[in-house]
């Protein structure tokens, strides 16, 4: 008996070391999050929980969601999504594959059309994750029922929803999605507010590409929208601007070593300047996007 139960005490401790990794990997705060949806502008909400932030659109047509977080979180949801008028949606959009942002889709997708870009639907059909490793396909009723390739729109709640791919950023398969009428933005995880980024390069997600798109980004969005951000405070062009200077300020301290003929590890220990260390406060350490930044940009010298 004694056997069993140490073994049993082992094999708890190994699971829960087991979804502590799966936490962190996924981006997401450890901590119990609170649960609430705030009023962004028009017919858009944000829902704060656990994982990436759900865009909501609540109107005469009925509710539409971007993103589901967790399948375990999804009933913490649906009592906040209530107090609006319905816990059940008809349309979720997914910006992207990863499981704090497409986790709910089990819960969800029972009521819903799920909308995502067709890489979405691929990765989550992969039987392998984003170290390699082996992971059960994401069931049917959990995967996007539309795909798309550069965008598409919706019309609810008396607006135009547009679905705009954004190449190579975050993933291979992300979307900026325009709530036309209320001046809302969601950019899912190409933008973490004041905090450097994580860019998933087993899932196509790329240094270079992130910066580019966040430039063009600021090109699209009107100058007084207001942004939901993946992770974060809804925020400001402005905002954006900042973080976009911020990619191309760090990713240029990288670049220049990288020049200089120095290698990844001389560059970790160099560090960034002071300025930034706020900005490495977050889920993505400097190390960590040191190494993103010079595993892009050694994959791009090496292609040309």
């Amino acid at each position: 008996m004694r056997r069993i139960l140490v073994l049993l005490a082992v094999i708890s401790l190994l699971t829960a070391n087991s979804f502590a990794h799966i936490s962190l990997i996924e981006g997401h705060h450890a901590k119990q999050q609170t649960f609430k949806v705030e009023k962004v502008a028009g017919n858009v909400y944000v829902l704060f929980g656990q994982g990436g932030n759900i865009g909501i659109s609540y109107g005469e047509d009925g509710l539409l969601m971007i993103d589901t977080q967790f399948e375990n979180i999804a009933d913490k949801i649906k009592t906040e999504l209530a107090k609006l008028g319905t816990d059940k949606s008809r349309f979720v959009f997914n910006t992207h594959w990863h499981g704090d942002h497409t986790g709910g889709n089990p819960v969800f997708g029972k009521d819903a059309m799920i909308i995502a870009h067709s890489n979405v639907r691929n990765r989550l059909l992969s039987t392998t994750d984003r170290d390699g490793k082996p992971r059960t396909p994401t069931a049917k009723v959990a995967l996007p029922m539309i795909t798309y390739d550069s965008g598409l729109s919706l019309h609810f709640n008396g607006e135009e929803i547009k679905a705009v791919h954004l190449p190579k950023g975050h993933t291979d398969g992300d979307s900026a999605i325009f709530f036309t009428k209320s001046n809302v933005v969601h950019l899912g995880d190409d933008f973490f507010v004041g905090r450097f980024p994580f860019v998933d390069l087993n899932s196509g997600g790329n240094v270079e590409g992130l910066v580019k798109n966040i430039g063009e980004l600021i090109k699209m969005i009107p100058s007084d929208a207001k942004i939901i951000p993946g992770h974060g405070a809804v925020s400001t062009i402005d905002d954006l601007k900042k973080y976009h200077q911020l990619l191309i300020e760090t990713t240029t301290i990288v670049r220049d070593q990288m020049k200089a003929g120095k290698s990844l590890d001389e560059i970790k220990k160099a560090g960034f300047p002071e300025k930034y260390k706020e900005a490495g406060s977050g889920f993505i350490k400097p190390d960590g996007w040191i190494e993103a930044i010079f595993k892009s940009y050694s994959v791009n010298m090496t292609a040309k």
